[in-house]
């Protein structure tokens, strides 16, 4: 029988980049849930990626971000801007990256649920964290 997998935006997130990017997620049989929570200043300067995966849903708890829309990062084909409590979804295999503003206490926190559940979050039951901070290409 699943279990029921349960954390917390404020005390199980994990630290990624340090003193810039903290996360969790949750992975079940047809969908990832994931919050990410970017914090000023080290974490302004992570790099934008471009990515796809399944379709998105993105909820704006805290800061801002403006999400590119296309492959290229510095020629983006369009863009929507989200700012605290602003929800949007993404489709399927659409690709995206995003670029950061943070509130007063330095943050930029997002929830985001995708179906089918992303691939580098690992299993049902054994999530992982991931952000790609290698280089553009």
């Amino acid at each position: 029988m699943a279990k029921c997998q349960v954390f917390s935006f404020e005390n199980d997130l994990r630290e990624v980049v340090q003193d810039g990017l903290y996360m969790q997620a949750v992975v079940g049989e047809a969908l990832s849930v994931g919050v990410v929570n970017f914090r000023a200043e080290k974490g302004t300067n992570l790099p934008a990626r471009s990515h796809a995966h399944g379709e998105e849903a993105t909820l704006q708890l805290r800061g801002g971000c403006t999400v590119n829309i296309g492959k290229d990062v510095d020629a983006p084909e369009g863009s929507v801007e989200l700012e605290e409590g602003i929800a949007m979804i993404m489709p399927a295999d659409r690709f995206h990256s995003g670029v950061n503003r943070f509130d007063a206490e330095g943050m930029c926190l997002r929830l985001n649920v995708v179906t089918p559940p992303r691939v580098e979050y690992g299993n049902s039951g054994q999530a992982k964290v991931y952000y790609p901070t290698a280089e553009r290409s």
